[in-house]
């Protein structure tokens, strides 16, 4: 895949960039170069490779997903003026 410099001023204009002429053309050669490389990666072949998280195996670290309210209620609402039941009271606005 290559990118031609029209390609370069739409992928601009889509991302609301200002691009001059000059910017355009460099452009155009530094995103051909890495679509190069990228390109290169196609070739290698992953075939029965795991994803890794890390290059060292290691487990994950995880924690017990539990919902809680943080205990924290009255320190929550204890500046409030008006409270009911760790509830903030507000003033009626629809009638």
């Amino acid at each position: 895949m290559s990118v031609d410099i029209e390609t370069v001023r739409r992928v601009a204009r889509l991302a609301r960039i200002a691009v001059s002429e000059d910017d355009a053309e460099r452009m155009t050669g530094e995103l051909n170069t890495i679509l190069g490389f990228v390109e290169q990666l196609n070739e290698v072949n992953v075939e029965g490779v795991e994803p890794m998280t890390s290059v060292m195996p290691m487990a994950m670290k995880k924690r017990d997903d539990v919902v809680t309210d943080g205990n924290k209620a009255a320190d929550i609402v204890a500046n409030a003026p008006a409270t009911e039941q760790n509830f903030f009271l507000v003033p009626k606005v629809v009638e």
